[in-house]
C-alpha cells in the first residue's frame, strides 16, 4: 500500500473510532433527536455542495426505494439507538461491541443468499466473536442496562445489513451524492423531534464542540477521507480499518474521558477482533497452475472497489 493509503488509512481509523466519544459528551447535555439532527443536517451542508457539481443528484431519483431503506438501516435508526445507549454505556464499551458488525454481516449473507459455505475457519471465528459480545456485555446485563446492550447490538445489526443493499441494489449510484441525500432525509426525518426537544439554554461549550466535530469530523470529513482511500487500496483493503476502530474507541474512552480498562474489556476486545478476522477470511483459493497462496480479505458486505460499501461504522 502507499504511503498517501497509509496516511489515509490511519485517518480513517482515527476519524470512525471517536464519534462514541463525542455522542458520550453531546448526549449529556442535548436530547438524541437534537444530537441525531445537528449531526446529519452540519453531515449534508458540506457535502451537498462538493455534490453537486458531478450532476448526479438527479440520477439517484429512480432509487429512491434502495435509497431510503439505506439509509433507514444506515443511518436513520442506528444513529438513534447509538446515541441513547450511551445515555447507559460507556463511550468504549459502545465501539466494542460494535466491533461485532463483521461478524453479524457474515450471518445475515448467509441468510440472505449468499452460497459461500462459512467452512471451520469462519465458524469458529463466529464462535469466538461471540464468546468475546458475551464476556464484554455481561457486566451491563448484570447491571441492568439490557436494553441499551440490546441497543448497540442492533446498531451492529443495521451496520451489518445495510451493505447488502448498496451490493444488490445500489451498484451504479456514485457514494458521495447517495451520502449526501441519505444525510439530508434523516435531517428532514428527525427535524421536527429536534424541534420539540431542542434545549432551552445554549449547552456547554464542550457539548457544542462534540456536536460541530460529529458532524463536520466523523460524518462529513470521514466520507470525503473515506471515498479517497477507497479510490486510493480499494474496497476490501480500506474495510480492514474498522479492526482498528474498537481499539480507538477504548484508548479515546480511557485517555479523555477516565473510562476504566479492565481485564475482561481487553479480553474481549481480541475474542472479538479475532473472531472478526476469522469469520470473515476468504477461503483459500488453488488456481489451475498450482499455487496455493490464500487470499484473506475482510468480507462485510464489500461491493466493487470504484465506491464503499456502506456509509458508517462502521460505523458509527
Amino acid at each position: 500500500m502507499s504511503r498517501r493509503g497509509w496516511m489515509l488509512f490511519a485517518l480513517m481509523s482515527v476519524l470512525w473510532g471517536i464519534p462514541y466519544l463525542m455522542i458520550k459528551v453531546a448526549v449529556a447535555g442535548v436530547s438524541v433527536p437534537v444530537l441525531v439532527f445537528v449531526r446529519t443536517a452540519i453531515g449534508a451542508l458540506v457535502l451537498l455542495p462538493l455534490a453537486l457539481p458531478g450532476g448526479r443528484l438527479p440520477e439517484l431519483r429512480r432509487h429512491w426505494r434502495p435509497l431510503a431503506a439505506f439509509a433507514a438501516i444506515e443511518i436513520i435508526v442506528p444513529w438513534w439507538l447509538l446515541a441513547d445507549a450511551e445515555r447507559q454505556l460507556s463511550s468504549s464499551m459502545t465501539g466494542l461491541l460494535l466491533a461485532v458488525s463483521p461478524i453479524i454481516a457474515v450471518v445475515v449473507a448467509r441468510l440472505t443468499g449468499d452460497a459461500e459455505r462459512l467452512g471451520a475457519t469462519r465458524s469458529a471465528g463466529l464462535a469466538v466473536g461471540l464468546a468475546g459480545v458475551l464476556i464484554l456485555a455481561a457486566p451491563g446485563l448484570r447491571g441492568g442496562d439490557v436494553r441499551s446492550v440490546v441497543e448497540v447490538l442492533l446498531v451492529a445489526t443495521c451496520y451489518a445489513t445495510a451493505p447488502l443493499i448498496v451490493a444488490r441494489r445500489l451498484t451504479d449510484v456514485p457514494g458521495l451524492p447517495m451520502t449526501a441525500v441519505c444525510l439530508c432525509l434523516a435531517a428532514l426525518v428527525y427535524a421536527p423531534a429536534a424541534v420539540a426537544t431542542w434545549p432551552d439554554a445554549m449547552p456547554s461549550g464542550r457539548v457544542v464542540a462534540a456536536l460541530a466535530g460529529l458532524g463536520i469530523v466523523c460524518t462529513a470529513t470521514a466520507f470525503v477521507v473515506f471515498f479517497a482511500l477507497i479510490r486510493e487500496v480499494g474496497t476490501s483493503r480500506a474495510l480492514v480499518f474498522t479492526y482498528v476502530n474498537p481499539a480507538v474507541a477504548v484508548g479515546a474512552g480511557v485517555l479523555l474521558l477516565g473510562e476504566p480498562l479492565s481485564a475482561p474489556v481487553v479480553a474481549s476486545f481480541g475474542l472479538i477482533l479475532g473472531g472478526s478476522v476469522l469469520a470473515t477470511a476468504r477461503r483459500r483459493q488453488f488456481p489451475s497452475g498450482g499455487s496455493t497462496g490464500p487470499k484473506a480479505i475482510p468480507s462485510v458486505g464489500s461491493t466493487s472497489s470504484s465506491r464503499p460499501p456502506r456509509t458508517t461504522n462502521a460505523t458509527s
